[in-house]
């Protein structure tokens, strides 16, 4: 059995190199510049992110896809 392909993104965000909160930051500032239904992978190698990510899309009511292969983490545009 083999696991959920994840949606190719609209657009990569390299946040490589930043430590928190600047990933994040990043993110809600380009978010709004995708389409309702868009997903975006943020590319963020800062441990915090896994943490920092998620948690934003729930206090944002966004939709957070998972983590990828390697260090990035999608985003669909809910709203």
């Amino acid at each position: 059995m083999t696991a959920p392909e994840t949606p190719a993104p609209d657009a990569v965000l390299d946040c490589l190199g930043q430590r928190c909160p600047l990933p994040v930051i990043a993110l809600a500032r380009r978010l709004p510049s995708l389409p309702v239904g868009g997903v975006i992978r943020v590319l963020a190698d800062d441990p915090a992110a896994a943490v920092d990510i998620p948690a934003w899309c729930r206090m944002r009511g966004q939709e957070f896809l998972g983590a990828t292969a390697g260090p990035g983490y999608d985003v669909r545009r809910s709203r």
